[in-house]
């Protein structure tokens, strides 16, 4: 008891002694006008909860990503951007958990040999050959280190955390708490601009760089939202809480004008009557093959009823979504196309190989034709990525690049459908999985137009929700089976 005592306020004089420190530093930081000093506490304490705390800082990852910025291209850094303050956290980690390897620590064998284990390290296997391709290898090596914090942090590390059912929970409701807190401010600030669609594209910075990758995480984690929504007891605190936080993520994603997310959302609700209704996927398969088969046979007819469609993006939602198929002036969907065509150009150049991961970018300036480009176009190819979670692969790390990518999609939709199936006497983590699919389902329709898998605010949250699927095929299945067998 007394050491307990003792224990408690070293750890009240610690904080009482950090905070006057942290006033301190702010004090100096605002007089030299350096504020970079703030954040060294932040980073003290992020070492400590490294140290001592790995579970807890499993948390504060998920409460700090919808709310990190970024920091691009320092100087000191050999021009390197990151998101703080989670990728400095996520790396440290990484570290650690190197070091734990190679100290003979070594994972579950369940989890080693799952389907979905096997399909994400061959992709890693994959982009670390195609950095030896790389025609810039300081970019495809940074590009792989990224990768690599992502996945054996937030799929490998915390996997063995989420045997604890409870901090399944916690984990996922953290980043609807996090995500609607970043919404609210970004409401605010579009209200200031009168709910404009044109400002709509960039209120939600400096968390988010622009409106589409905001609506995606929005639709990712939206299906949890209805969820709990839908299973809090009826006019509890708990109801009155969840009706405020789908009020908010409805009116986020309605006022981020991110067509691709409404489209995700449409995408995802097919696939959840799907999955209720147990559609065989051979027929689901087969009926997508029909539909690419069909418009490749009728592709010059499409193209031609599109390019008659001359509606712009528009603060009206009935024409901001009849915009979605303009490809003869919506400025937006015609450099898609441009940098699609770019990226197409680049994977038949190199095919096997490709150009190096995470070169996209600093090359496909020279691939674009002058038709395709657009006013938002620019000669020097410094406007992003390929637009394309599919489309980008194929161009960095050529035909096996993308294939291994989508085969970790497909694992993960595959593991999860199958342990919906399985998890019949334990009601949450069957609904926990339903979310979790249609939440990858929302992102992985959603990466036909866009990719954000290089940053913290969609892997976080997409790694981590793969991480879980496993966990409860490993840790909690079994109790399912055996606690309906007894």
């Amino acid at each position: 008891m007394a050491s307990s005592l003792k224990i408690e306020g070293l750890e009240r004089a610690l904080l009482i002694l950090g905070s006057l420190l942290f006033t301190v530093l702010c004090g100096v930081a605002i007089t030299l006008d350096n504020y970079t000093l703030c954040f060294l506490p932040i980073l003290v304490f992020g070492g400590y909860l490294l140290l001592y705390h790995t579970q807890q800082l499993l948390l504060f990852i998920a409460l700090a990503t919808p709310l990190s910025f970024n920091f691009e291209n320092l100087g000191a850094f050999g021009g390197i951007g990151f998101y703080f303050p989670t990728e400095p956290l996520l790396f440290g980690l990484m570290f650690l958990y190197i070091l734990k390897v190679l100290s003979g620590y070594r994972e579950r064998k369940e989890l080693m040999r799952h389907p979905l284990t096997v399909a994400i390290v061959f992709n890693l296997i994959w982009i670390t050959v195609a950095v030896f391709n790389s025609v810039d290898v300081v970019v495809s090596v940074k590009f792989l280190i990224s990768r690599l914090w992502f996945v054996l942090v937030m799929y490998f590390m915390f996997n063995s955390y989420f045997e604890n059912r409870y901090l399944i929970k916690q984990f996922f409701v953290t980043l609807i708490f996090s995500m609607a807190v970043t919404i609210l401010y970004t409401m605010m600030m579009h209200a200031s601009h009168g709910f404009s669609e044109e400002s709509g594209h960039w209120v939600m910075w400096p968390f988010f760089k622009d409106h589409t990758s905001y609506g995606a995480i929005i639709a990712l984690l939206f299906p949890m939202v209805v969820f709990h929504f839908r299973r809090a007891k009826k006019l509890s605190i708990e109801q009155f809480l969840w009706t405020i936080a789908l009020s908010i993520f409805s009116a986020g994603l309605f006022l981020s004008y991110t067509r691709a997310a409404w489209l995700s959302l449409v995408g995802a609700v097919g696939v959840y009557f799907l999955i209720k209704l147990r559609i065989d996927y051979k027929l689901v398969v087969f009926t997508i093959f029909l539909l690419i088969s069909g418009f490749f046979a009728f592709q010059d007819q499409i193209i031609h009823e599109l390019e008659r469609n001359q509606q712009d993006s528009s603060d009206s939602f009935a024409e901001h979504v009849q915009s979605i198929t303009n490809i003869s002036s919506d400025a937006s969907n015609l450099e898609r196309l441009n940098r699609w065509n770019s990226a197409w150009k680049m994977f038949l150049e190199k095919p096997i190989l490709g150009h190096g991961p995470g070169t996209y970018m600093f090359e496909y300036a020279r691939y674009q034709k002058s038709s395709d480009k657009t006013i938002i176009s620019t000669n020097q190819g410094d406007g992003g990525n390929a637009h394309s979670e599919y489309l980008g692969p194929l161009s960095e790390s050529g035909i096996f690049g993308m294939l291994t990518i989508l085969i970790v999609f497909i694992a993960s939709l595959n593991t999860g459908i199958r342990l919906y199936y399985q998890l019949d006497h334990d009601i949450y983590l069957k609904g926990v999985v339903m979310c979790i699919v249609l939440g990858l389902v929302t992102y992985y329709l959603h990466g036909i137009l866009n990719n954000f898998l290089d940053t913290d605010k969609a892997s976080v949250p997409i790694w981590g929700s793969m991480s879980v699927l496993v966990a409860i095929s490993i840790y909690h299945r079994k109790k399912s089976l055996k606690s309906a067998a007894e």
